[in-house]
């Protein structure tokens, strides 16, 4: 068909490396199978994040556990990174999409609710956390990162949103600071869904100035290695794992480790 020939010819050069495969469907499978690939890489995040929040219960480093798991070559080193969540644009969509269309065909998707259940209940985790080493009610909080992931200005249903949001409603001030995403938080969000009660600072060190304690919302390179020297209270809850010197720090506590 005229159409399959188009196809074809656009995804030619693709077709034409050694890694490409070709699979050939009808279309509800065609748009079933990126559904399910999504849905599947969010569940593995979750389904991580689980075992991360049980093993910071037992006092355990999830990391150390998920790496030595990753080396069973059925499960894999991919998407084993624990923290605070998944976001962006294909996950969630993609993941309500499809639990929507199950419930549409009277199937209730009891795994998938469960999987945007645990990754929704990361922020409020993370922002607990913080509440156990400082008293939120009036004080300053830096958060450091806006973006869903490194290396994007996307906010897309952005964790560092909820943190923020989290962090409000206890009464905090947050400050924030991004590389490259405070403009886009200032033009969809800064208004209508903080009240204009967000802050956004020039620099990482800006935003620790004077902080009674920080959270790591997005992991980007340049966090790694902070000086917390400038904050009021040195307490930092990290939901990224980024590189820290906990030594320097009155406070240091991961997410899931």
């Amino acid at each position: 068909a005229p159409s399959e020939m188009c196809i074809r010819d656009s995804y030619a050069p693709i077709l034409e490396r050694e890694e490409t495969d070709l699979v050939e469907t009808d279309v509800r499978e065609a748009e079933l199978i990126k559904y399910a690939n999504n849905a599947f890489l969010a569940s593995k995040v979750s389904l991580v994040n689980e075992l991360g929040n049980i093993a910071k219960e037992y006092g355990a480093d999830a990391y150390e556990v998920l790496e030595a798991v990753g080396l069973d070559d059925r499960i894999s080193a991919r998407f084993m990174r624990s923290g605070l969540g998944w976001g962006g644009s294909c996950f969630p969509k993609d993941v309500a999409a499809l639990r929507a269309g199950a419930r549409e065909q009277g199937y209730d998707p009891d795994l998938l609710d469960a999987v945007v259940s645990v990754n929704d209940e990361q922020p409020t985790r993370l922002v607990s956390l913080l509440a156990d080493h400082v008293s939120l009610d009036s004080a300053r909080i830096a958060v450091l990162g806006l973006s869903f992931k490194p290396g994007t200005d996307d906010i897309r249903k952005s964790r560092a949103l909820d943190v923020i949001d989290e962090l409000q409603t206890r009464g905090a001030t947050v400050v924030a600071y991004d590389p490259v995403a405070m403009d886009n938080v200032r033009e969809q969000y800064g208004e209508t869904r903080f009240d204009g009660a967000l802050e956004f600072a020039a620099s990482s060190a800006d935003a620790l100035a004077d902080a009674d304690g920080t959270v790591v919302a997005t992991d980007w390179p340049e966090f790694d290695e902070l000086s917390f020297d400038g904050m009021a209270q040195r307490v930092v809850v990290d939901g990224r794992r980024i590189e820290v010197d906990a030594r320097d720090l009155e406070v240091y506590e991961g997410l899931t480790w």
